[in-house]
């Protein structure tokens, strides 16, 4: 799908007719079987205006009693297989349709996952999710409505323009005057509709995002009592949107009113010229009725092969917003892969800046951590003590030196290798709207229920999974909204453990707890702990006093290193900070 979305030709039309025919090869035997049907579908059009010929004469002229019978049983017939055609290729366009945004959905999903964290930065949750469910959602009815009408408008308005010509030449090319004026104005309306398709595309992304910061931010709402000032700003996105779709509708309708003005012309000369040349006995009352009513029937699909146009630009403006994110680089990463590690991780000159920012987050930081060793990573807020982790992750790059986890670059490391061998505990805890089961089987998703209840109870949280309703089945809602604050983080705890990492990163996995939590949390860690390289980040100095080695961090750079009581002992930042905490309860 990558690959599809990042070819290019040198017209932008032709290569977004490119990738909807690419979409659609994927489904040819099905789109084989909707053209049949459309054409026969064409072809009873066309034989009902053909037709009309012969049993006027027939019927009106030489008195045929024959067809008082054949003429209702014929109609019944065309129409009832009209019907069955219609539905067939209706069917089956919708459904191409509706499988092409399946599959779409997934790569796109697919891609999401590969993306570096410098995506995530930039655009925002709602914004993305509109691409995923508006702008593919907007594809299935498009592609299905503008394919079908494409085949089955057009070949309709062949057949019928075989049957005028047949019939009357003259009066034929005389109704062809109005198809140069049809296609000028279907191409007017249709880059009207693109740029309006386009900004209604934005604006209901405005309202997905609005939405999604609702619910992700209502205890926030509620809180500081903003459903006023957040309804207003729902409000204005909403009606930002209705305006925008009200053009999208006005320019579809335009054009309809403009194809039925320009149609009115063509069978006002048709009438004109065809009741001259009847009432001169140039021509049969039969064959000028089969003549108009193929006119009159061709002018429908004309009219609709504007509509076609629209769609084509609705399509090209959502396939447009999907292939920003397709063309995007994957997350980078090595091809080294390893079944275990040691866990020695060294930065070696590591300085690195987030985009758009002008002051680094880390600089020039050097450290050498042992296999097994407890680091603990304290400062002030804004140190970069949480940039030091997500570097070792992969989440970013170092614009310099590297880092270095048994002697390799992370970055010649498979990333979901290397991250396999990380256990994360944070201070935001990321729980999914499922069981307790399930949430902790992300650490590993073939552990088995023994090794589950295990990593419950090292985490100290079996005893509170237990008296849950359904136990481990128990739905936790989403962020696991049913817990308490301690419960989500032994949960998170349990999900670390269970995957038994050689790396363990710690980011303040204590610091919103209470101190009942914290103690229960506090012994599981020191139960788990032993033989792992533990990263600890904490703003409470109480939890790393045990630690190998305090690392001090201030605007990126290391400042202090050593023992809690060497540090405590001394001047700088960590004795500042360790006075914070404990200095009150001295006096």
């Amino acid at each position: 799908m990558d690959k599809l979305f990042s070819e290019v030709s040198s017209s932008e039309w032709k290569n977004d007719l490119y990738t909807i025919l690419a979409l659609t090869k994927k489904h040819l035997p099905r789109l084989t079987l909707a053209v049949i049907s459309g054409l026969c579908l064409s072809a009873i059009n066309g034989a009902i205006a053909w037709l009309i010929s012969p049993s006027i004469n027939s019927l009106f002229v030489e008195k045929n009693r024959l067809f008082l019978l054949y003429l209702p049983a014929g109609a019944f017939l065309l129409f009832t297989l009209r019907g069955v055609f219609s539905f067939c290729n209706a069917y089956l366009m919708n459904s191409i349709g509706a499988k092409i945004v399946r599959s779409l959905r997934q790569s796109l999903y697919e891609k999401l996952l590969r993306l570096p964290m410098s995506f995530y930065a930039q655009k925002s949750s709602g914004s993305i999710i509109s691409r995923v469910i508006n702008d593919i959602g907007s594809l299935e009815s498009a592609i299905a409505q503008t394919a079908m009408n494409f085949i089955v408008q057009t070949s309709t308005a062949l057949f019928l323009a075989f049957v005028a010509l047949y019939r009357r030449w003259d009066l034929a090319l005389l109704s062809f005057v109005i198809i140069p004026v049809v296609l000028v104005v279907a191409g007017h309306f249709g880059k009207a509709m693109k740029k309006t398709s386009a900004q209604t595309r934005k604006l209901v992304s405005n309202v997905t995002k609005t939405v999604h910061e609702t619910l992700s931010g209502i205890r926030v709402i509620k809180s500081f009592t903003m459903e006023k000032a957040m309804r207003r700003r729902s409000d204005n996105a909403v009606s930002e949107h209705y305006r925008n779709a009200m053009r999208e509708v006005r320019i579809n309708e335009f054009a309809d009113s403009m194809m039925e003005m320009i149609g009115g012309v063509g069978v006002a000369l048709i009438l004109w010229y065809g009741s001259y040349l009847i009432l001169n006995n140039k021509l049969p009352v039969g064959e000028f009725f089969s003549f108009v009513v193929a006119v009159l029937m061709m002018y429908d699909p004309l009219k609709r092969l504007s509509r076609v146009n629209n769609n084509f630009q609705v399509v090209r403006t959502s396939l447009h917003r999907i292939k920003e994110i397709f063309v995007l680089a994957d997350e980078p990463g090595g091809g080294i892969s390893r079944e275990t590690i040691e866990g020695h991780i060294r930065y070696e000159g590591v300085t690195f800046s987030y985009p758009e920012s002008k002051e680094p987050a880390l600089a020039d930081v050097n450290l050498d951590v042992l296999p097994g060793e407890t680091v603990a990573l304290v400062g002030y807020s804004g140190a970069g003590k949480s940039t030091f982790t997500d570097l070792l992750l992969g989440f970013w790059h170092a614009q310099e030196g590297r880092i270095l986890v048994d002697d390799v670059d992370v970055r010649e490391y498979d990333l979901k290798n290397i991250r396999s061998h990380i256990g994360v505990v944070s201070q935001e805890i990321i729980l999914f709207d499922d069981s307790v089961r399930n949430n902790i089987l992300f650490g590993k998703p073939d552990a088995s229920d023994e090794e589950i209840i295990a990593a419950a109870k090292a985490a100290y949280a079996h005893e509170f999974v237990a008296d849950m309703p359904n136990g481990y089945d128990t739905q936790i809602g989403e962020r696991g909204v049913k817990l308490s604050g301690g419960q989500k983080q032994r949960i998170s705890l349990a999900r670390a453990i269970i995957k038994n990492p050689r790396i363990l990163i710690l980011d303040e996995a204590t610091s919103s707890l209470d101190t009942d939590s914290e103690t229960k949390i506090q012994k599981a860690l020191e139960s788990i702990l032993p033989g792992r390289t533990t990263i600890v980040i904490a703003h409470r100095l109480s939890t790393i006093k045990k630690a190998d080695r305090i690392v001090v961090m201030d605007r990126g750079r290391i400042t202090q290193q050593g023992r809690h009581a060497e540090l405590s002992a001394m001047s700088g930042i960590y004795k500042e900070l360790y006075d914070m905490q404990f200095g009150v309860a001295k006096h």
